[in-house]
């Protein structure tokens, strides 16, 4: 406020000498004036005071863009004054200023809100209190920044054509601000969209360190923050920047992609430093502030630091601008430039050619062309004007023109001008432009931000500086399909690559940084990007081996009943008899009835298939061992004990004893049968593990509902092969020892040949392996016990007498007494 009060006591001053300048360039008499701010010069070293005080614009940097822009104000003002429809019987003037710093061009903003060299800030709307109508410009949003509150004191409105900082967007602190110019929020947008659309993810980002680049950072950083970009160096200039090491850290962080999101001054000091500092292979993306900058692209060495490309807005032609110039390059102006030092409308430019001014960059000229006609258009509505003529009784004030921009809505070289509640372009389209190695900035594609705001890009015109390839920047490499990505660091561009493991994919459209599992149902190799069906596998009863093995059944049920019908008819004969008698029949039927479990291990597993394929086996082959045993016993018995135990012998006799240990075993086996499958029953399986790509259906092997079962089969078998040791010397006919110990060996030798397998393969084949191993053992008693005797009945009948059966008593007896 200080500083505020300070300004307003030098106003006499400024006034005084504003009072002296001449007809120029600068000014226009005219029933409503427009002021212009254009920074036709540019401080670049700019000096800090303790007071307000003026500078000479005309001895800083001359800038030909802002002279061209200053220059189409000029053309756009006459043009409209020689306009029979818009505006026809009143004339517009103006009073431009060369802004040539950011703080220190107040005169010319005290001279716009004065009148009769007074300023009387937020006075009544309908008393003219300033000199101007309605503001165009100025160019950059540090200015801005700068002047917007004291237009905003005046209610005078003000349309930029080149400020472009998000925060004018906010219209409870900039309500009198308006631009024809795309704000960064727009521009960083369609920036973003061409690093994605080469897939440049590790760039950089150089800004001009003043509230339009603070933003723009500010508004890169939000934009990238969902995407696949990272941000991995930023940097902000001014005069005081040290070029080389930023381009040390360039090197350092190995980024080849860089957003320089500047004004043409700045820009212009940072590309000629990358000249001299022999910096290459970069792709420099240029803001719409310096991309049609034609003293860069003809800049000896440009070639050299890399590839060029930009965004600027589409450019347009207008019509009669050229002979504007010309015109203008003939006339006079301002002989005596001292007299206006303080007044910043020196006129020193009179060794420019038209030629000159026609070929500086175009930058920002339509926004200019634009804004001049927008406020021409709110004049001519506020005076509503109409059939040739304008209301000469309506006096027109800036909050009258506000209100009539707010609502523009005309048609200018084909383009629709209209602006949004916030004050922004609601129109427009940006060029993409690549600096070709003519010089010249050619347009390779479009982007229109209204309507489907989408980017198109003709990369065929591209001649890129790396083997015509397109250049990459990225921090680590995209893994390849099926790896995820481990981070290294505080960016997500940065990271490892490692292969997921059997069992689990690579979303790539999600989560790339997991792996994940897939389904029961469902498998992936290592290094899947997706995981895929398991086959389910089971022994159908079609398949081969499942037809043979069950042929094979049939075929022993088949043979047992041959068997029985010889051994009936022969049931008298000493063979049959030493067989068993009776027990041969009990055997053959129990061997039958265990074929019965064969027939479940096929077809799709159920709990009952699972159940039946052990219960018949396990029930009745306990019967055949126990068989077995009590044949066994018996000869040993008849031979060894029973004529030392007589009373024994005859209990044994008298009770029947062979049928009493047959019915216990049977009655044990099926009471262990029962409990076990009653609290354990066996369940279906899906044998996952030693397939990655299949599920095995199967049937689970209870332990507590299969131990006790089991152990008592082989409590049999050891019985068997004692009793059979005990009698291996007694009468061959009668010795059975060596048939049962040979079907013993065999029953052993094949499960033990079924648990190997079991131990190393888990395939769908282990029902067969399993229905064969039972198929085996019924076979074992079958072929060596029964059929040696089947062939004695038939072959060999002279031994089934008991002429010849008691002479092999005989000689044992004869044996044994010598």
């Amino acid at each position: 406020m200080k500083h505020f009060l300070v300004s307003l006591c030098l106003l006499g001053t400024f006034l005084h000498a504003l009072a002296q300048c001449s007809d120029s360039e600068f000014q226009l008499e005219g029933n409503y004036l427009l002021g212009g701010l254009f920074g036709i010069h540019h401080d670049t070293s700019p000096v800090l005071h303790d007071r307000p005080a003026t500078i000479d614009c005309s001895s800083k940097t001359f800038i030909p863009s802002s002279y061209r822009r200053f220059q189409l104000m000029r053309f756009s003002v006459d043009e409209i004054n020689n306009s029979t429809k818009l505006l026809p019987n009143v004339s517009l003037g103006y009073e431009i200023f060369d802004q040539c710093s950011d703080t220190h061009n107040f005169p010319g903003i005290f001279n716009y809100i004065s009148v009769n060299d007074s300023v009387q800030p937020w006075g009544d709307p309908h008393v003219t209190l300033s000199k101007v109508t309605a503001v165009v410009g100025p160019y950059t949003s540090a200015k801005a920044m700068t002047v917007a509150p004291l237009f905003t004191m005046n209610r005078i409105p003000m349309i930029s054509y080149g400020a472009a900082s998000s925060d004018f967007s906010r219209k409870q602190k900039f309500p009198y601000f308006l631009r024809t110019v795309q704000p960064s929020k727009d521009v960083i947008e369609l920036i973003v969209k061409i690093l994605q659309h080469f897939n440049w993810r590790w760039v950089a980002f150089l800004y001009i360190n003043d509230d339009y680049g603070n933003n723009g950072l500010e508004l890169f950083m939000k934009n990238i923050k969902d995407t696949n970009i990272c941000l991995a160096y930023h940097k902000g200039l001014d005069q005081h920047t040290v070029h080389p090491q930023i381009f040390k850290q360039l090197k350092e962080h190995t980024i080849a992609a860089i957003v320089v999101f500047a004004p043409e001054w700045t820009a212009e000091n940072l590309i000629r430093s990358a000249i001299n500092e022999n910096i290459t292979n970069k792709v420099w993306i240029a803001s719409d502030a310096w991309s049609l900058n034609k003293k860069l692209r003809k800049e000896k060495g440009i070639r050299n630091i890399g590839t060029v490309i930009g965004v600027s807005e589409q450019g347009l032609t207008i019509p009669g601008f050229s002979d504007f110039i010309h015109s203008s390059r003939r006339q006079t102006h301002c002989e005596n430039a001292t007299q206006n030092t303080y007044c910043n409308q020196a006129c020193n430019y009179s060794s420019l050619s038209a030629e000159d001014v026609l070929a500086a960059d175009p930058s920002f000229n339509f926004p200019v062309y634009s804004a001049v006609y927008a406020i021409a258009h709110a004049i001519h509505n506020a005076l509503q004007c109409g059939s040739g003529r304008c209301n000469e009784n309506i006096t027109v004030y800036p909050y009258m023109v506000l209100a009539e921009l707010k609502k523009s809505n005309f048609t200018l070289l084909n383009q629709s001008i209209r602006f949004d509640k916030n004050g922004d372009p609601n129109y427009g389209s940006y060029s993409i432009i690549y600096w070709n190695h003519s010089g010249d900035a050619e347009e390779i594609g479009f982007y229109h931000f209204k309507q489907s705001a989408n980017l198109s890009i003709n990369e065929s015109k591209i001649q890129w500086y790396k083997d015509g390839e397109v250049p990459i920047s990225v921090c680590s490499k995209e893994c390849l399909d099926g790896y995820l990505k481990k981070d290294t660091g505080t960016h997500r561009c940065c990271f490892d690559c490692k292969i997921c493991p059997n069992g689990t994919y690579v979303n790539k459209s999600g989560d790339a940084s997991k792996c994940l599992d897939c389904k029961e149902t469902e498998w992936s190799a290592a290094g899947s990007t997706a995981c895929n069906l398991r086959v389910v596998e089971y022994i159908p009863f079609t398949d081969t081996g499942a037809v043979l093995i069950m042929v094979g059944a049939w075929a022993l049920v088949g043979f047992t009943l041959t068997v029985s019908v010889l051994f009936a008819i022969n049931y008298n004969t000493p063979v049959v008899r030493s067989a068993g008698g009776p027990m041969c029949f009990l055997i053959l039927g129990c061997l039958s009835l265990c074929s019965i479990s064969v027939f479940f291990y096929f077809g799709k597993p159920t709990t009952s298939f699972c159940n039946l394929r052990f219960l018949p086996f396990l029930l009745f082959y306990t019967v055949c061992l126990a068989c077995f045993v009590v044949r066994s016993f018996q000869i040993v018995f008849i031979f060894k004990i029973a004529s030392r135990f007589p009373k024994l012998h005859g209990w044994w006799i008298k009770y029947h004893g062979q049928w009493l240990v047959i019915t216990a075993a049977f009655s044990i086996q099926a009471l262990l049968l029962l409990i076990g499958y009653s609290c354990a029953p066996l369940e279906t399986t899906k044998e996952r593990s030693w397939y990655p790509d299949k599920t095995i259906l199967g049937c689970d092997i209870n332990l507590k509902a299969t131990t006790g079962p089991v152990l008592l089969l082989l409590s049999l078998c050891s019985f068997c092969f004692i009793f059979s040791y005990m009698g291996k010397d007694l009468p061959k006919n009668y010795n059975e020892a060596k048939a049962i110990t040979f079907c013993l060996l065999l029953l052993i030798l094949t499960w033990i040949i079924f648990a190997t397998v079991v131990l190393l393969y888990r395939g769908k084949y282990i029902p067969i392996l399993n229905a064969l191993a039972i198929l085996s053992s019924l076979y074992s008693f079958l072929m060596w016990y029964f059929l040696p005797k089947c062939y004695i009945i038939v072959f060999q009948s002279y031994k089934n007498t008991q002429e010849y059966f008691q002479g092999i008593i005989l000689n044992y007896t004869k044996t044994i007494s010598q």
